[in-house]
């Protein structure tokens, strides 16, 4: 018998699959999309409109996503990974040509009742599709030259794209995301040293780029790191989002100032308050519990997803599951890493709890993906 004839004959069918679900991990999910929902109530001044509202509705659409890629055998998705990674590229590239503008970058695409924005969706694409590799791939073989090869240029491509936006945040995330998914299968540690010491390269260059005719970064993301290093060299410029972000967590204190009561965010001193620094709201009106609270939801998502990959025979749904629970920690600790003045301000939102729309909906996807894994994992 086969290893697939196996695995279909020794997983749950028809209305069965919805008891063997991950309930905890979806019940944190929702925990941490409430968590959005009332500080996005709280942001607008103490209403609905115009960013819990459609932030709801958005969620009730992806738990009906999550729900209908749950369903779906894993093997499926094994087989259209590829069609999937094609699909987002071909988006990112239509990004370029008939993208759609917002504060200086290109990097939307109007579908007329939202705006897709294809990098969000290519960070799914990738696992998928680097998952779908090493499945394919014998294990001893997955160190080797030629093989390395392959994954590297499926990273580079979407990368080299998201980076003509610009944006440096989602370029870094795809990039760390694919290496996640690459050390998980077993590649050789000896590659990401010399791909570190690469990156070390490459920030060195970055810095003596500044001023000459190959200039590397905007003159915008030069000053992200400017303020990174000296915010205070410029607080009513280029600092300010940092300086009032440090302000707003300092307020807050232990237990915080209570709901609805944050100064920076009611009085607008915050920027981004729905999006970007969302996180800081919550730390001024709800405190250090507050924040370590929301942490901790994140942390037992990460925790639930690595036990179910661990205790998953089939290796296209380990690598898919770790993949996603390796992109969800990055985009939470780089986002909190950011507001807190510990990495440059690069716009990387808060998963689950920033206000957008497509942000949201492919999350849900990411997570239906590993409720597909958990649901048809070989008993």
């Amino acid at each position: 018998m086969s290893y697939l004839e196996y695995s279909v004959k020794h997983v749950p069918t028809g209305p069965r699959k919805i008891l063997h679900l991950n309930w905890p991990l979806l019940l944190l999910v929702t925990a941490v999309a409430s968590v959005g929902f009332l500080m996005l109530y709280s942001v607008a001044g103490g209403s609905f409109s115009p960013w819990a509202e459609p932030q709801m509705k958005r969620y009730a659409m992806g738990v009906v996503l999550l729900f209908i890629v749950a369903m779906v055998p894993i093997w499926f998705w094994r087989s259209v990974s590829g069609a999937v990674y094609i699909g987002a590229l071909v988006l990112l590239i239509l990004v370029e040509v008939i993208g759609s503008v917002g504060m200086g970058a290109q990097r939307w695409i109007d579908l007329g009742f939202m705006r897709l924005q294809p990098s969000e969706l290519m960070k799914v694409a990738l696992v998928m599709a680097l998952a779908a590799y090493y499945d394919w791939l014998p294990p001893r073989k997955t160190s080797r030259p030629q093989y390395v090869l392959i994954p590297v240029l499926l990273i580079v491509i979407p990368t080299a794209l998201v980076l003509r936006q610009p944006d440096l945040g989602t370029a870094i995330l795809l990039l760390a995301g694919g290496a996640i998914v690459m050390f998980a299968a077993g590649v050789h540690w000896g590659y990401f040293t010399a791909v570190f010491g690469m990156g070390m390269g490459l920030v060195f260059a970055v810095f003596q780029s500044r001023g000459t005719s190959w200039q590397l970064l905007k003159n915008y993301q030069y000053r992200r790191i400017d303020t990174f290093l000296d915010p205070a060299s410029d607080p009513l410029g280029a600092g300010y989002h940092i300086t009032q972000s440090k302000i707003a967590l300092g307020s807050g204190g232990w237990t915080g100032r209570g709901f609805m009561q944050g100064t920076q965010s009611r009085l607008n001193f915050l920027p981004e308050k729905h999006t970007d620094f969302i996180f800081t709201t919550l730390a001024e009106e709800f405190g250090y519990i507050g924040a370590v609270s929301l942490l901790s939801l994140y942390a037992l998502i990460i925790l639930f997803c690595v036990a179910s990959a661990i205790s998953n025979r089939d290796r296209y749904a380990s690598l898919l599951t770790i993949g996603i629970a390796g992109a969800f920690f990055l985009f939470f600790a780089v986002n909190m890493s950011m507001v807190m003045g510990l990495a440059p301000v690069v716009g990387v939102p808060l998963p689950l709890v920033s206000y957008g729309g497509s942000a949201m909906l492919v999350l849900m996807l990411a997570f239906g993906l590993v409720q597909s894994a958990h649901v048809h994992r070989p008993r």
